[in-house]
Parts: C-alpha cells; structure tokens; sequence
C-alpha cells in the first residue's frame, strides 16, 4: 500500500510542478460508487477520487474506497486507496483500468479475519456529460479472497 500511494503522490508532484499554472484547471473531483444485489447478498461501495485530465481522451486519477457486503451472516469491511486510468476513443465512450490494494476485515457469527490482496479492475462505461456508467472486470479475481460474488461489477462514476 505504501507504495501504491507514494507512486500515486509522485506522479502528481510531477505532474504538478511541470504544469504549474494549469494544474488545478486540468483537475476534476468526484468518484464512483458501486453496487450489487443477489440473492441474499448486498455489496455498496463508494470512492471519492480526483483526477487529472491531460487531454479530452486521456486521465489519471487517485482515490480512496470503502466496501461493505453482507450475505446471510456473513459481512465484511474493504478499505482500498488506488490508482486508475481513464481513456476516452470518442466522446462518450470511457475505457478504465483500476489498480486497488484491499484490505479486508470479514466476519460472520463463527469466525473474524483480516487480510489484503490485489484488484486489477478493467472496464468501460457510457458517459454523458460528468457521468459514466458502466461495467468492469478484476482479472485477478479470486474466488476465495474477494468479498464479490463475481469478478464483474456494476460503475458509476462521476467528476466534476
């Protein structure tokens, strides 16, 4: 994690001191949120980022998340920094690519553990104006670590 973010921090240094005057111009704020319903099974998700549009096609961003689900008696907590890239081919078509640290904490009425792992989230959205809503895929899903039923996940995303 602590390289994660470090990378994140010195890619927006440099980013920042290279463009002075235009940084902040070239910034937008906002984030996605997430969600999913089977049965009995309910995952939210919410991830406040910023990202830097370098040009009309292509942004980098950061950001910060937190997961909950819960399915019968089983739930689970996830704390995630990342780092994502964001390309458009046209207008409003949004390609993604989202690299996360998880950090889980999921318990249910026998048992309570702790661990983290990997997520690699590729995905691609609609968008219309601020908004992107979409689909992606972790390519390192892991049945038995992930708190996701699947590997696919529904996306808003929204920036401003």
């Amino acid at each position: 994690m602590r390289k994660l973010i470090l990378f994140g921090f010195l890619i927006c240094s440099t980013i920042a001191f290279t463009q002075e005057d235009n940084f902040w111009n070239n910034v937008r704020f906002g984030g996605s949120a997430g969600f999913g319903f089977g049965s009995n099974n309910t995952t939210l998700s919410i991830s406040p980022a910023a990202v830097y549009d370098f040009n009309d096609s292509f942004s980098l961003g950061v950001g910060i998340g937190y997961s909950y689900n819960k399915k019968d008696s089983f739930n689970s907590n996830i704390f995630s920094p990342n780092i994502f890239i964001l390309y458009r081919p046209i207008r409003e078509i949004e390609l993604s690519s989202d690299l996360q640290q998880m950090y889980v904490h999921r318990k249910s009425n026998s048992f309570s553990e702790k661990y983290s792992y990997p997520a690699l989230n590729l995905g691609i959205s609609y968008r219309t104006g601020s908004v992107s809503l979409g689909i992606q895929y972790d390519v390192l899903y892991d049945e038995d670590k992930s708190i996701y039923a699947s590997g696919f996940t529904p996306v808003v995303r929204v920036f401003f």
